[in-house]
């Protein structure tokens, strides 16, 4: 009996535990851009630079919507105009690849201006290379509201997964405060793209609404950020060095 006991326990390897749904998301959250400016630190235009990812991710992000501004006002065609953001895509996807880098965002980039160089190339409108970015931002200013309504303003949530706070900023009312603010802030990125670029859309001004989703992208997006780890440092800060003074 001794000897059966024994090699039973032998046979029995240790079980790891599998990340909880809230740690997969304070990692996700953690990766994100918001990541980089965590709350209670002090802004600096490294970690602004971290978060928009680095110099390659700039490049990355504008160079793409750059070449089809370029070339479609001065080749006027639909074809070229919407491949060769793609094809620059595809090659930051390799340069990665062999160069041992994170790609994922990269290939979301590739699979995003697929999605909309196919939209425009069946409807042979070039404006309807801009369709899908409407509806990324109409979702994530959906959600942003909605987070509100349901008093979760979200860049509070995301502000707790990077602390590791879990709930008990809620309870926070400065915290709480900010983080209403701030979500306000991000609704308000997202409703300006879309009220400065769908009547763009609408009217068929495709030179304008390429310039305007460049300028209404990293530039935005990067002031926005910003503003929003200033409020956050408020709160955060302020709890850390508070009892010290």
């Amino acid at each position: 009996m001794t000897s059966g006991s024994s090699s039973n326990e032998d046979d029995i390897t240790p079980e790891v535990d599998a990340p909880s749904v809230a740690e997969t998301f304070a990692a996700a959250a953690r990766r994100s851009g918001l990541g980089y400016v965590a709350p209670g630190e002090t802004p600096s235009s490294g970690a602004l630079l971290k978060a928009m990812g680095g110099v390659r991710g700039l490049v990355e992000s504008i160079l793409p919507g750059l070449s089809f501004l370029v070339v479609y006002t001065i080749t006027r065609e639909l074809l070229v105009s919407v491949l060769i953001p793609l094809v620059i895509a595809v090659l930051f996807v390799v340069v990665r690849v062999v160069t041992r880098t994170p790609f994922t965002s990269a290939i979301a980039g590739v699979l995003g201006l697929g999605l909309s160089a196919g939209l425009a190339l069946i409807t042979g409108r070039a404006e309807d290379n801009f369709v899908l970015g409407f509806f990324i931002n109409a979702i994530f200013l959906l959600a942003l509201v909605i987070s509100m309504i349901a008093r979760w303003p979200l860049i509070g949530v995301i502000a707790s997964l990077i602390t590791s706070e879990g709930t008990g900023w809620r309870a926070d009312r400065a915290k709480v405060r900010v983080a209403y603010l701030a979500t306000i802030l991000w609704c308000g990125l997202f409703s300006v793209r879309l009220g400065v670029e769908l009547p763009l859309y609408f009217s068929g001004n495709v030179d304008a609404l390429a310039a305007f989703k460049l300028i209404l992208g990293v530039p935005l997006y990067a002031g926005v950020l910003w503003v929003t780890w200033l409020m956050m440092r408020t709160v955060y800060r302020s709890k850390k060095v508070g009892p010290a003074a």
